[in-house]
């Protein structure tokens, strides 16, 4: 169980480090002034410590905010939130692996069958075809190549 005190405590803690390494890095890029006007760095330095600055605030209202104890995630949420944030991660390295077209057939098909409850027949049917239709609208209409893997090169795509 997670109560919702440390899910906002953990949550601003993650906020901050982002807002710090945006202002650490900025860095590199200059912070201030120039002849020419302000450096690259200066804009994100600025947003980089708003950022983290908020974020510590946040932390502080979280501590001190009473009642902050109540149940955010019950064990039995965290199954349910697997079944659905896990298929989405398979989904990002199966592109990298496969790329975008056949991952995209694969999840379609996953997700129908298994969280949907469709048959294979629909399945297939939408699982090939949204990517072939996601082909010629963006490669062939608009030419903007997207990830391919192993299969299209083989197929000479």
């Amino acid at each position: 169980m997670i109560t919702r005190k440390a899910a906002e405590i953990g949550m601003a803690a993650m906020t901050a480090l982002f807002g710090a390494v945006i202002a650490v890095g900025a860095r590199e890029f200059g912070v201030g002034w120039s002849p020419s006007g302000p450096e690259p760095g200066t804009f994100p330095f600025y947003i980089g410590l708003i950022i983290a600055g908020a974020s510590l605030a946040n932390i502080a209202f979280a501590i001190a905010r009473p009642g902050a104890g109540e149940t955010f995630l019950a064990r039995g949420h965290v199954k349910d939130i697997l079944r659905f944030v896990g298929p989405m991660v398979a989904f990002v390295i199966l592109t990298l692996l496969l790329g975008l077209y056949v991952a995209t057939a694969l999840y379609i098909a996953f997700a129908m069958v298994v969280q949907g409850g469709y048959g294979w027949a629909k399945a297939a049917a939408v699982a090939i075809g949204l990517p072939v239709a996601l082909f010629f609208i963006m490669e062939k209409a608009f030419q903007v190549p997207l990830l391919k893997g192993p299969l299209e090169a083989l197929i000479g795509l």
